[in-house]
């Protein structure tokens, strides 16, 4: 679809779109951390695996960071 001299039409994207893509997005990261960290430790790489283990949580909790201050500006707004 196109709107006036051939631009694309975008729908305006709403605030609970753009939360759920972002949540979206963290979960990703974390459930690919996890799979690269099981595959080292079955891989021989333990250590490695152990490190990149702990990304998990640090991946979530600076999601929920940004995500929960990314909302409170919008309500302020």
């Amino acid at each position: 679809m196109t709107g006036a001299r051939g631009a694309p039409d975008h729908k305006p994207r709403t605030f609970a779109g753009m939360i759920r893509r972002a949540k979206l997005l963290v979960f990703l990261a974390a459930f690919i951390s996890f799979l690269l960290s099981v595959y080292l430790w079955f891989a021989g790489q333990q250590q490695t695996a152990l490190f990149v283990g702990l990304w998990v949580p640090s991946i979530l909790g600076l999601g929920g960071l940004m995500i929960a201050g990314y909302s409170v500006d919008q309500i302020r707004d």
